[in-house]
């Protein structure tokens, strides 16, 4: 946003300097980025009068020009513009002024010169050699107004702030409601520009006639008509303060609309009336299959949530974004209706952004304008067309207004202040810094305010809103710094996260890597994880809005998102890939599959729970930490899983399973006790090709919620041994259904074995078919003494017994 302070200075007295006023305003909350100076021309330009021009003797386009800088200063030069004459107020630089060179570009220091025979010590201005624009045609002719002799800088000259506008503050996007800004903060008073107009035509009623269909997104529709005008260039005070804005001017039915937009803060709109079938404004949705052109000439497709403004015929602009091509104001136009609407923020949001014609309009219409504003426009700009396009305004104005509503009202104990600020101003205080900003306070004994807040703040509605304006406008450097006092609230237990926090730093601890996914994903992943039958009855939920089609739904499973990133990194990675993720899948509860036809937003929420899932594959590392000749397997997965249930203090159990999209014989259950905790296997090769994965890969899921009652309790201690351990290695021929979990128990069941952990799985022609080697290492320790030989040997015999036993196992190589 651009403000320009000479045009602010109309509704306010400015009694700082810029910069004591930019950095009172930054301390407000409304932040001045930049100060740019226009116009710091030096003394040796004022301002001057041309008292005569006579024919230069010596050339037929060139002219001698007498220019009057005061009664005792009288200038000669030589002139060749083509719109020079006498009575003209002018801008002179006499010789030693700077001023940008005609042939160059650059600025150049003026020195006297003899043209044509005739001397020249001077020159008469274009807006070119002052830097105003690139008009070199003619020179640059000041208003009568401007004082003979001044500096050219004091007529002419601005000081803009370049600001940066909080999207709460609609008010901030115009002069006026920064003028109201201003007069809080020095104490001055506003000014508003008047809004009376003279009706000098035939009533509107009967000529014009609005309905609106969606009030939902049109709370006021304000038409006027203005009759007879003539179309022209607008006044140049008036251009300049749109250039000043950064507003390109282009004729005064336009410059007006524009003009009146940055004044007040209300986007208005004018229609040739004669091109409007019956006068007859429609504001409705857009149909389906609409197509519309509009100012640029170019033809849109509308989409039904589109607000359009439309007459009998069909679509004549697009509501708060930009209008049409067929009814827009020509150099033809005579009789022109003015529209001045409210419409809601979020639909003019949604239409800008769909058909990428975001404007100056639709920026002030999305920060939410208030409806009593659009009334107001409409007086100020039907006064500027009255006087600047000498029309005639039809007597009465068509104001439909379904959202009216009363003036919003906010009680607000002092208490509350006093809490918020840290200070408890007093009663005349605060009444009075509120008053300042437009706002009535009214005191109500014994302890509040009831607060009526001016149609043009929408934002303010609660307590602590008008706490902050009281802040805002004391100073914030006003309220003295304190510790912070008072006792430290209680924390607030979160099981569920703290257990997850835990799961991911042993996790980690271990050495695998996270990775974080989005929580959507496509409805083709999730087929390649999940059955055809559970999808049917219980499909995921489908967003309203997705940023793109591949993030469509939200996540029931976090299978298809990990094998997903690990497709990824394998492209880029050799040896092994150890990953997981911790994040929550969205489940339809069982008792509810008949919500699975609305769309997300329209139904009952879904079940959010906790899951970790962890993927391992490639090649593990060799003893110089390079990708060895051994591919990760099924233990290795298993490995991870145990870090993380011996870090929680759970002890659990392996139990074969069938899970969909695991590799039967190579998948189990996660058990404690009775519950089950989650699901380690590898992945079916033909699931693992659908995500491009060529190499074998292990998957283990935990199930947070499960494993909540389980984790943290007391961990059982024993004392270090005090006598060494015998290791030895024990291979078992064994059917090929038997799991090794199940082996491993028996073998750890006996009292003089410490641990037993699997270090090989073999198959192949040295063992029968259907059978397989699992080699286990045997830690052997007694706590009271060390074992013998003897010792050792015969529990490995009972071992060996109980094996052959309960399992028909056979020692290898025996």
């Amino acid at each position: 946003m651009r403000l320009s302070l000479k045009w602010l200075s109309e509704y306010v007295d400015l009694r700082v300097t810029p910069e004591e006023l930019a950095a009172k305003l930054t301390h407000a909350g409304l932040a001045v980025d930049a100060i740019v100076r226009t116009g710091d021309w030096g003394p040796e330009i004022r301002v001057g009068r041309v008292s005569a021009v006579d024919p230069h003797p010596n050339a037929d386009r060139l002219r001698l020009a007498t220019v009057e800088i005061s009664a005792e200063e009288t200038h000669r030069v030589v002139c060749g513009a083509p719109n020079i004459a006498a009575g003209q107020k002018i801008a002179f630089a006499v010789v030693g002024a700077r001023v940008r060179d005609g042939h160059s570009g650059k600025d150049a220091v003026l020195k006297p010169a003899v043209i044509r025979g005739v001397e020249s010590a001077g020159m008469v201005l274009s807006e070119y050699e002052l830097r105003l624009s690139e008009d070199h045609e003619g020179i640059l002719v000041l208003p009568e107004s401007a004082p003979l002799g001044a500096p050219l800088s004091d007529v002419i000259g601005d000081v803009i702030f370049e600001l940066s506008v909080t999207p709460n503050r609609a008010d901030w996007l115009s002069v006026l409601g920064i003028a109201r800004e201003v007069a809080a903060l020095t104490g001055a008073e506003v000014r508003e520009p008047p809004v009376d107009y003279g009706e000098a035509g035939a009533p509107i009623k009967g000529r014009v006639t609005v309905d609106i269909d969606a009030p939902d997104l049109c709370r006021r529709y304000v038409a006027t008509l203005i009759e007879g005008i003539t179309i022209g260039p607008s006044p140049a005070w008036m251009q300049e303060r749109l250039v000043a804005l950064g507003q390109r001017p282009i004729n005064n039915v336009v410059d007006i609309t524009n003009y009146v937009m940055l004044e007040l803060g209300q986007p208005l709109h004018a229609f040739d009336y004669d091109e409007v079938a019956a006068g007859h404004i429609i504001v409705r949705r857009a149909r389906e299959g609409e197509r519309f052109t509009t100012l640029d000439n170019e033809e849109r497709a509308l989409a039904p949530d589109m607000l359009v403004i439309a007459d009998e015929r069909g679509a004549v602009a697009l509501a708060g974004v930009i209008g049409g091509l067929e009814s827009e104001v020509t150099e033809r136009t005579v009789n022109v209706l003015l529209e001045a609407a409210n419409f809601a923020g979020a639909g003019i949001r949604r239409t800008s952004a769909a058909l990428r014609a975001r404007s100056e309009a639709s920026a002030r219409f999305e920060k939410g304008l208030p409806p009593e504003l659009a009334m107001i426009a409409s007086k100020r700009a039907t006064r500027l067309f009255v006087g600047l396009c000498g029309g005639k305004a039809a007597t009465g104005a068509v104001d439909v207004f379904p959202g009216k509503k009363r003036d919003a009202r906010v009680e607000v104990p002092r208490e509350r202040i006093a809490r918020v600020l840290g200070i408890d101003p007093p009663v005349s205080k605060v009444r009075s810094v509120l008053g300042s900003l437009g706002f009535s306070a009214r005191w109500v004994p014994p302890d509040r305010y009831v607060v009526r807040v001016p149609y043009w703040r929408p934002d303010v509605r609660i307590g602590d809103d008008i706490a902050e304006e009281v802040a805002r406008i004391i100073g914030y450097d006003e309220i003295p710094a304190a510790l912070l006092a008072g006792s430290i609230p209680a924390p607030i237990a979160q099981p569920r996260r703290e257990l997850r926090e835990r799961a991911r730093r042993m996790l980690a601890d271990a050495g695998m890597r996270e990775v974080i996914a989005y929580s959507t994903t496509t409805l083709e992943a999730l087929r390649r994880v999940m059955p055809a039958e559970d999808l049917a009855i219980y499909p995921p939920y489908r967003l309203v809005n997705p940023i793109s089609a591949e993030h469509a739904y939200l996540r029931p499973t976090l299978r298809a998102s990990i094998l997903q990133t690990l497709a990824s990194n394998l492209r880029y990675q050799k040896g092994e890939v150890a990953i997981f993720e911790a994040a929550r899948v969205f489940l339809r509860p069982d008792d509810r599959p008949a919500d699975a036809g609305r769309p997300f937003g329209e139904e009952r929420q879904p079940d959010e729970r906790e899951r970790i899932i962890a993927a391992v594959t490639g090649r593990r590392a060799d003893r110089w930490g390079r990708p060895g000749e051994e591919s990760v397997d099924f233990f290795d997965a298993k490995a991870y899983a145990g870090a993380l249930f011996h870090g929680l203090n759970v002890d659990v159990t392996f139990a074969p399973v069938d899970e969909y999209g695991f590799t039967p014989g190579r998948t189990a259950a996660i058990c404690a006790g009775e519950a089950r905790l989650g699901v380690i296997g590898q992945v079916h090769p033909d699931v693992a090709g659908a995500f491009d994965i060529a190499q074998d890969v292990y998957v283990f899921e935990v199930a947070l919620e499960a494993l909540l009652p389980l984790a943290g309790g007391d961990r059982k201690l024993a004392p270090v041994p005090r006598f060494p351990a015998v290791e030895q290695d024990l291979a078992l021929i064994v059917d090929e259904d038997t799991p090794a979990g199940t082996l491993q128990e028996a073998i750890e069941s006996s009292s003089l074995v410490r641990s037993a952990q699997v270090f090989d799985v073999y198959r192949g022609d040295q063992v029968p078919e259907g059978k397989k080697s699992v080699a286990f290492a045997v830690a052997y320790q007694s706590p009271d003494h060390t074992l013998t030989d003897d010792e050792v040997a015969k529990a490995q015999r009972k071992i060996l017994e109980r094996l052959r036993r309960e399992f028909s196992a056979e020692q290898r190589g025996a």
